[in-house]
């Protein structure tokens, strides 16, 4: 399976890519809270669907996190952590995607997917820039920033990265446009962690439910039981799921 791994420089962050396969639709990878772009295929995910990745269906591009110094940094309240994000959302637009139109043949859209935090990113990063990333896979993720050990003052910054907030005031033409060229996939067990502490089950109801006001095209897929917020539930998730989209 070819591999191939760049570090790549922003003004405001810069992190590692890492590439998995030789041909495919390209997936950009968001990691979980924290997490490193190794992490993917650290924990089985990209051996779960290996077979598509070999038979050149699909190519996988997995990011570094930026949420330590963002969301994940409760020293700052949260409009501090949002406008961080800028950062990381620059190096997004204005380095991984050049790269990896370049290296996937001049590609210009992309599927994203990510688990957790990671589903946060791929949910807004779709609904933001659904151009260049009209489907996203989201597994077990909570969509509203503010419910992250949230302080401060909330203001613009944080209205314009929580999906549950700015869908909610969707109109127009922009809201026809993404009727017809977003679609998200919500999945999520009712096992562990998912719904303490994460909040993960119910954050995917409501913002399904959000997203069916809107007439924005979805879908949630919800676990059982005995699925819990963890990696073997994920990979079980994206060998099921993926295959319908590549």
């Amino acid at each position: 399976m070819r591999r191939q791994q760049v570090y790549l420089s922003g003004r405001y962050f810069s992190g590692t890519v890492v590439a998995h396969g030789h041909y495919g639709r390209p997936v950009l990878v968001f990691a979980s809270e924290r997490g490193s772009a190794h992490d993917f295929e650290n924990n089985g995910m990209l051996a779960a669907v290996a077979d598509l990745v070999e038979a050149g269906r699909v190519k996988f591009y997995c990011v570094d996190s930026g949420d330590a110094y963002s969301w994940s940094d409760t020293s700052v309240p949260t409009e501090e952590r949002a406008w961080r994000h800028g950062g990381f959302e620059s190096w997004i637009h204005q380095e991984v995607v050049p790269w990896m139109s370049q290296d996937s043949g001049g590609a210009s859209e992309f599927l994203t997917a990510g688990c957790s935090m990671g589903a946060f990113h791929a949910a807004n990063f779709a609904l933001k820039r659904a151009d260049l990333f009209p489907l996203a896979l989201c597994l077990s993720g909570n969509y509203d920033p503010t419910t992250w050990n949230s302080w401060g003052e909330v203001g613009e910054q944080t209205y314009f990265n929580n999906p549950m907030a700015y869908v909610a005031n969707l109109e127009g033409d922009h809201l026809n446009w993404l009727r017809n060229q977003v679609n998200l996939l919500l999945v999520v067990g009712q096992g562990a962690w998912e719904v303490h502490p994460t909040q993960s089950l119910p954050s995917a109801r409501a913002f399904a439910a959000r997203l069916a006001a809107k007439g924005i095209r979805h879908e949630l897929d919800v676990w059982g039981f005995d699925v819990p917020h963890d990696w073997p539930s994920w990979r079980a998730q994206l060998a099921h799921h993926l295959p319908r989209f590549c």
